[in-house]
């Protein structure tokens, strides 16, 4: 049993002793640094049972605590909070609990409940992934890691956009201007070597835009009218009749990008367990409108398109079927939600997607609550907002958007310039401090990322993200780094020691634990409200409590005391690990040396 549960146990004992009540729950929460104490009891929520004064109230359940269990040591009442100062003997106890699970705050998996599924990056084939699809990836990537730890099983997938009047752009310049060029014979990656073709694409349309202007055309007419425009409309519809070779064309092109985003998932840290190509799911959802239209969900309009009339629930009418029978994005998504249950055995879904879709998704999970699917209950919009950089910072080739690519290499260089200035990385090989200075500026980026809650707009600086001091990932990293010298210096062997629990502990020693005691709730809120940014600045401050400890107490590897020595080692190795978890959390790499 924790510390927090047998605080809460003999609570509930001294308010039944005292006041012959039962109390279902008991709040308990940390002290404030300003205050005198390690917990503080909320005597206010028991004002519903107990009738008084509840600065009294606290005073007895505080005397009580002293005088009947070996808790507390020390009570002191502030108005309706009692703050209650806990033994050396409990948090070691406690501390032990921790230190003999090696697995400490990460739940095993229970496969016999249904799971959830994460969806992110879901990109665009007809170009490279950029500055946006990082914090898609890496906030979409965290969110499933924290979910799984919590115990439930996760379905990583994304649904990648392969089909539209957009690939067609990339294939037919491709076709037109490429010499038969390939990733191999250019050396560029497939998914760039492509991107450029998009480019090549709008740049001759432009220039066919101004001919028919200077022609005699409106703009209007112009941009539907050029040459180029119609036969990308044309090679559409030739890939939707199955035109052999259209189809190859796009199969060939399509297999580049997906090499591309793989080098570019890979280098990243991120996976999938599942993927979902939209040329296999948009004609999904066609089958669910008529089930719609029977149970009177939705309506036929006059012209034979279907719609929903959402306006009773704060929305807006919404088009599910147009008169001719295609579908609309809505219908492919309530298609592939419906397909997603039926494949993996899941009962709720994350959709990782930026703020500009929160619409989108409310009527999309409206619908299939509307059709009587339970599982919408369970369906969440990760909604995100814009990453944007400092004026002038690390700008894209093309000059208009970042490339996901160029700004890792460009992570990787910051952090090697910053570490060979602070000299942070002696006495290592160059293959050892290459290996380190990516590790650094991918950790860099993805803390930056994901420390501000994921709802919020962001400015990202890559400077700043490489400070060695602050809120940043090298800081943490860099702290990691120091307990394992630590350890390392000291012979530490975690099989031969134990702790004791007849030790005096100082405050700094305690405000360790009771940091590590945390991890595990904060896992878990991360994961019922998505957010990656708790456990950042968790491990944010479990770091600064850990330097706070080893630049206040004696040097610990020359500590006399064998049983202080002892437990302070395994402090700095139970930290170390939670540091670790917490960060691998987050898809950071933590070093052993730095």
């Amino acid at each position: 049993m924790t510390l927090f549960q047998q605080l809460e146990i003999a609570t509930k004992n001294a308010v039944s002793s005292i006041f012959s009540v039962t109390l279902e729950n008991v709040e308990i929460t940390l002290t404030r640094k300003d205050q005198n104490g390690d917990f503080t009891i909320m005597v206010f929520p028991m004002l519903r049972h107990i009738k008084g004064n509840p600065a009294v109230i606290g005073e007895q359940i505080g005397t009580y605590l002293k005088e009947n269990t070996d808790l507390i040591t020390e009570i002191e009442v502030i108005k309706g909070f009692l703050n209650v100062k806990v033994s050396s003997k409990a948090f070691l106890a406690d501390f032990n609990l921790i230190l003999s699970d090696e697995n400490y705050g990460i739940k095993a998996q229970d496969s016999s409940q249904p799971g959830v599924m994460v969806e992110y990056s879901s990109p665009n084939t007809n170009k490279p992934l950029h500055l946006g699809h990082v914090r898609n990836n890496l906030l979409g990537y965290s969110v499933a890691n924290i979910i799984e730890a919590t115990g439930r099983k996760v379905n990583k997938t994304q649904i990648i956009n392969d089909r539209g009047i957009h690939i067609c752009k990339s294939m037919l310049a491709w076709e037109r201007y490429g010499n038969g060029e390939t990733p191999a014979s250019t050396g560029l990656k497939g998914d760039k070597l492509v991107g450029n073709y998009y480019v090549k694409f709008d740049q001759e349309y432009k220039k066919e835009i101004a001919n028919l202007i200077d022609q005699g055309s409106t703009e209007e007419a112009a941009k539907k009218e050029a040459p180029s425009l119609i036969a990308a409309q044309q090679m559409l519809q030739k890939w939707e009749q199955g035109d052999e070779e259209v189809v190859a064309l796009w199969k060939k092109m399509n297999g580049w990008v997906y090499d591309g985003f793989d080098i570019t998932y890979k280098n990243l840290g991120v996976n999938f367990d599942s993927l979902y190509y939209e040329s296999n799911t948009y004609l999904l959802g066609k089958d669910v409108v008529q089930q719609g239209l029977d149970k009177g969900v939705f309506e036929k309009d006059p012209d034979g398109s279907v719609w929903i009339d959402l306006t009773e629930d704060g929305l807006d009418r919404k088009i599910v079927l147009r008169s001719d029978g295609t579908a609309v994005y809505m219908t492919q998504d309530i298609g592939t939600a419906i397909q997603r249950v039926e494949d993996h055995h899941i009962n709720s879904m994350v959709y990782t997607v930026g703020n500009e879709q929160d619409y989108h998704f409310k009527v999309l999970f409206l619908i299939l609550k509307k059709l009587g699917f339970d599982w919408a209950e369970n369906l969440y919009h990760l909604s995100y907002g814009m990453v944007e950089l400092p004026s002038g910072k690390m700008k894209s080739r093309e000059g208009t958007v970042v490339d996901a690519d160029e700004l890792m290499e460009e992570m990787t260089a910051t952090a090697k310039e910053i570490a060979q200035e602070q000299g942070k990385l002696e006495g290592l090989s160059d293959s050892e401090k290459e290996k380190l200075y990516k590790m650094i500026g991918l950790g860099a980026l993805k803390y930056f990322m994901l420390k501000v809650d994921p709802k919020k707009s962001m400015m990202f600086d890559p400077e700043e993200s490489v400070d060695f001091q602050g809120n940043t990932g090298p800081f943490i990293q860099y702290t990691h780094a120091r307990i394992k010298s630590i350890l390392k210096k000291s012979e530490f062997d975690s099989n031969t020691l134990k702790s004791a629990l007849d030790l005096d502990l100082t405050d700094k020693d305690i405000s360790v634990i009771k940091s590590l005691q945390q991890f595990t709730d904060v896992i878990h809120t991360a994961a019922d409200k998505y957010s990656p940014a708790l456990v950042a600045n968790y491990v944010y401050e479990l770091v600064k409590e850990f330097n706070s400890f080893y630049q206040n107490v004696p040097k610990i590897v020359e500590e006399e005391n064998a049983d202080l020595k002892q437990f302070r080692l395994l402090l700095c190795y139970k930290t170390a690990a939670v540091v670790k978890s917490a960060c691998s959390l987050m898809g950071i790499k933590v070093p052993e040396q730095m």
